[in-house]
């Protein structure tokens, strides 16, 4: 269905810090995403005002995590980081990051065409 390209470190820095609960769920929400054909927006969501930035919502008990995602192509998803949300509002500077991450990735991408 779909596939996921973990781009660099980013997410790998972000996952192997979490308990084995959280990454557990971190793990079966991401198949989730590959493999669903309609993404339940309570795990995957468009931020709206981001050029094409999603968030993969991973929620443990209380416990909020996002990891910041972005489409090439219609099928494959690119991961970049990810962060343990604590307020309602996505902190400017994780948004700021998502964002240089895809322009990175592209420009990368551009480099080696």
């Amino acid at each position: 269905m779909r596939e996921l390209y973990f781009f660099k470190n980013y997410f790998h820095d972000f996952y192997v810090g979490q308990k084995p609960k959280v990454k557990k769920k971190i793990v079966w929400t991401l198949k989730v995403i590959e493999e669903v054909d309609r993404i339940p927006e309570v795990y995957f969501k468009h931020l709206e005002g981001s050029e094409g930035i999603y968030e993969i919502r991973v929620q443990v008990g209380s416990d909020i995590f996002r990891i910041f995602a972005f489409f090439d192509k219609n099928s494959l998803i690119i991961i970049g980081h990810g962060f343990q949300k604590k307020s309602q509002k996505i902190p400017h500077g994780q948004l700021e990051m998502a964002e240089k991450i895809r322009k990175e990735y592209y420009e990368e991408k551009q480099k080696s065409h």
